[in-house]
């Protein structure tokens, strides 16, 4: 009889602590609604979508100088939330030129023109590329579709994570998912700083396939958009676009003469330092812009 209660308190002192343990782990965190937002942050740690109720972007009609390259992104988006055949996309070049702000801007114009597709963006951090797959794995065979975008995506010397992130663009077993695609940005064209590649080529026995191991990262964006700097009839088309934008009343000859008055003392021309300009010249005015 003593065994039996000695076996009953024992039971009840595991059932005790068995809930206890659960209660200190915290759950799993399964797939959110997606119904809640169209754009979200990824937290690998414990690996959540973080909804984002007002994403930081600009018109896409806003985006001057780039048509070319906005056509391009434009119509491999639209073919991606049709279904249809389309590429991973590196947005590549000059500072400030609005790659990022070009990804944003297309996410949410085809995410309007297509409003049946679902489309959602997922921002990953640069620091969180190794985390990848349990992205992917996280998003696989969800009805939505996914731009998986990474903002000034570089890697450094000794750091390896870029080979997780090729194994997801193509080579690994399961492949990205029919459902992601992956867009990026990046001074760099090969993401890989040129010292890097060159000492690859002085050091290895093999110096041809060493620097192929680096430069084939890149080789997984089938699409590549180059921005260049911008001329200066360029960088006043922008303050021009932005000022009608946003109903700054200006004299035309007086906006000219400012707006190339804050690129020399900036030191270049560029998206950025357009729209910096007119932020600067909507408070002197007293008007707000969103």
């Amino acid at each position: 009889m003593n065994a039996e209660n000695d076996l009953t308190a024992l039971n009840a002192k595991l059932d005790s602590l068995i809930d206890l343990i659960a209660r200190a782990v915290p759950a799993r965190p399964g797939r959110p609604d997606f119904s809640v937002a169209d754009a979200f942050v990824w937290a690998p740690d414990p690996g959540e979508l973080l909804p984002v109720q007002k994403v930081n972007r600009v018109d896409i009609t806003l985006l001057c100088a780039v048509s070319h390259v906005r056509d391009l992104l434009l119509d491999n988006t639209r073919r991606f939330a049709k279904g249809l055949p389309a590429n991973n996309a590196l947005l590549w070049g000059a500072r400030g030129m609005g790659k990022s702000s070009l990804v944003k801007a297309a996410h949410a114009a085809i995410a309007v023109e297509n409003a049946s597709a679902g489309l959602k963006l997922i921002e990953i951090h640069r620091e969180d590329i190794e985390s990848l797959p349990k992205l992917m794995n996280l998003i696989r065979d969800v009805s939505c579709r996914f731009i998986v975008f990474c903002d000034d995506l570089s890697f450094d010397n000794d750091d390896t994570s870029y080979k997780s992130l090729k194994a997801v663009l193509e080579g690994g077993i399961e492949g990205r998912p029919d459902n992601v695609i992956f867009y990026a940005t990046s001074n760099r064209r090969h993401l890989l700083p040129r010292d890097m590649i060159e000492n690859e080529r002085s050091t290895a026995i093999n110096p041809a396939e060493a620097v192929e191991e680096k430069v084939s990262l890149s080789d997984r964006f089938g699409l590549w958009l180059g921005f260049h700097k911008c001329s200066q009839d360029d960088y006043l088309d922008m303050v021009r676009g932005y000022a009608a934008h946003f109903d700054l009343k200006i004299e035309a000859d007086e906006l000219r003469a400012k707006a190339l008055e804050w690129a020399t003392t900036r030191g270049s021309r560029s998206g950025r330092v357009a729209f910096q300009f007119i932020q600067d010249l909507a408070g002197r005015l007293g008007k707000t812009i969103s």
